[in-house]
């Protein structure tokens, strides 16, 4: 087992390649369970189920047969949105919740997410813990992989009513009638949920990308590639399009004219609307040290703070918790609602947005009109190594001199990559070319000082 096992993100890896090997995968969930059952739990019960990547199946059977050899009971899913897994593992009361999926990557890649009891994505120390009980443990000889596994169609519905049900209480009821909506379900976990649950409540649905074959997830299509949505939501007169990740817990919209509309959209429509009901109590969100200043500015206009935290949904979701705020996400589309779901749901996030559109009975374009982003510039910087950036005296002072010249109207966002060997350099200003001017300053320095050249973002 390697010494890394967890990521940003769960597990993620080149299929076929460690940690994504029969032996290592039945030892993981053969760990999980016995973590499981030390912490009450006789017989505990995991919610297992995954995306369309060829390989989720026989990843499954492999931590179906780990979690049986562990003295574990499964409730299997099949093709079911990482949240999907969240929110059955809630209803079902299961100890654990195992999503398979590499999310946006494409297909050779797949990945292994770990639910808690609660809903919510396991915490880092417990991750870390995991690992230990795994590292130095000899690999036992795999049990045989669980032949046929039979996906519960019962869950799917579950999780389908549970969505539609959010709607509850909302200004709109529980009907979509009279929308048009374009949904580009990525080749993904999506792909058999998306329609049904907007067709079962009114609207009218223009669907693309939801004929998976395996190795067509995320495609040049979904959340990652919103361009033809964005431009069919135009061309086929739909009020709302929008775009999913291969497992479904982020989505990006499109507005009536075609314009591509990210997680700072949404967060500044979601709250603004809360807030005007009086439900955002207290009156702020969380979002990213990536989300763009221009949404920090407009929600403050409208009485709306905002907490930043480091990047990754799990640190939204820490902060929201720790704040005690009810709304957070991020700009990649990961959207959170504590008060309808325990993680960042892509289906649930659009639901709410057509629902919210719907009762404003007002084009998306014009409610998002007091949101104005500032030019933004990202860059990336190939590192050798990764250096806290206050111990490279160069860095420092470049660092500083651009933060300096961006005044209090504009904003530097100096970070390493968690996944790749990469210094990330974000900087948002009024002026693009003076911000772009400013970042291409940086990155030669941090290439100078830390290995490698800049390449695009």
């Amino acid at each position: 087992m390697p010494a890394r096992l967890f990521g940003t993100d769960g597990i993620r890896a080149p299929f076929g390649e460690p940690p994504l090997v029969k032996p290592a995968v039945t030892a993981l969930a053969g760990a999980l369970a016995a973590t499981l059952r030390e912490r009450g739990s006789a017989r505990p019960l995991v919610l297992l189920g995954g995306d369309t990547r060829l390989s989720t199946p026989e990843i499954c059977r492999w931590l179906a047969a780990g979690l049986a050899a562990g003295g574990a009971d499964y409730l299997y899913a099949g093709v079911i949105p990482t949240p999907g897994v969240a929110f059955l593992t809630r209803l079902h009361g299961a100890a654990a919740g195992i999503s398979v999926s590499a999310s946006h990557n494409p297909f050779p890649d797949n990945g292994i997410k770990l639910i808690d009891g609660a809903g919510s994505k396991w915490s880092e120390a417990d991750e870390q813990a995991l690992e230990e009980r795994l590292i130095g443990a000899p690999c036992p000889q795999p049990p045989p992989a669980q032949a046929g596994l039979v996906a519960d169609d019962r869950l799917r519905d579950e999780y389908l009513e549970g969505l539609a049900a959010t709607l509850n209480g909302s200004a709109a009821g529980r009907s979509l009638a009279g929308l048009r909506v374009a949904l580009d379900a990525g080749n993904g976990a999506a792909s058999s949920y998306a329609a049904p649950l907007f067709e079962g409540l009114g609207a009218e649905v223009v669907l693309l990308h939801a004929d998976p074959d395996g190795r067509n997830v995320n495609a040049g299509c979904g959340s990652t590639a919103p361009a033809e949505m964005a431009a069919r939501t135009a061309a086929e007169s739909c009020d709302l399009g929008a775009a999913f990740d291969g497992d479904a817990d982020r989505c990006i919209l499109a507005d009536e004219r075609g314009a591509v509309r990210d997680g700072d959209a949404m967060l500044y429509l979601w709250a603004t609307h809360l807030h005007h009901q009086g439900l955002l109590t207290p009156a702020k969100i969380v979002a990213t040290s990536m989300s763009n200043l221009g949404l920090e500015r407009a929600l403050a206009q409208e009485g709306i703070g905002v907490v930043r935290c480091d990047v990754g949904d799990r640190y939204v979701v820490e902060a929201m918790r720790r704040e005690g705020i009810l709304l957070g996400g991020e700009q990649s589309g990961h959207i959170v609602h504590l008060g309808l779901a325990s993680t960042g749901d892509g289906l649930l996030t659009a639901l709410h947005m057509a629902a919210l559109l719907r009762a404003a009975d007002r084009p998306l374009s014009e409610l998002l009109a007091g949101f104005r982003r500032y030019p933004q510039v990202l860059r990336n910087v190939p590192v050798e190594r990764k250096t806290e950036f206050a111990a490279v005296p160069k860095v420092t002072v470049a660092a500083r001199a651009v933060e300096k010249r961006l005044g209090d109207d504009g904003r530097l966002v100096l970070r390493y990559s968690g996944t790749e060997p990469l210094a990330r350099i974000m900087i948002e200003g009024p002026d693009q070319r003076a911000i772009d001017a400013l970042a291409e300053e940086l990155a030669a320095v941090i290439a100078g000082e830390l290995g490698g050249s800049t390449i695009p973002p």
